[in-house]
């Protein structure tokens, strides 16, 4: 993990970036798929979905949590990348899902900068580091 700062800017020009953006979903796809059968099952997801940690922290202090009201938010967060309900996930829907996702971000993040805690392959880490790669350049 690191602390990085970051903005909307950052994130759209990430996004934006199709080359860069597709090949880190591509990464990302292929180390969830762990069956290699070109699918996302809701059990390959359900470790990026605990990765987002979207209630089990409050402020960034762990807490205890309902074991059912996570399985029920970790299902809608699948069914949301599952835009054909089919019971799986493919690249097209996960590469879109997460674009939607990390648009929605930029827009609540704003233009000011912030400081962030960082996973170190995480997108949001991708795209600073897209970003810190074009200043040093």
């Amino acid at each position: 993990m690191s602390v990085e700062v970051l903005d909307a800017t950052t994130i759209v020009n990430f996004v934006e970036d199709q080359e860069a953006f597709h090949v880190s979903i591509c990464d990302r796809f292929a180390h969830l798929d762990t069956n290699h059968d070109g699918l996302l099952s809701y059990a390959e997801m359900l470790k990026e979905l605990k990765s987002l940690r979207v209630i089990e922290t409050h402020f960034g202090i762990d807490v205890k949590s309902n074991p059912d009201e996570l399985a029920q938010v970790y299902g809608s967060l699948f069914d949301l990348f599952d835009h054909d309900s089919s019971g799986t996930v493919d690249l097209e829907e996960f590469e879109s899902e997460t674009k939607r996702m990390m648009l929605a971000m930029a827009n609540g993040l704003g233009f000011l900068p912030v400081q962030m805690v960082l996973e170190e392959d995480s997108f949001l880490k991708k795209a600073v580091e897209r970003e810190s790669s074009k200043v040093a350049a």
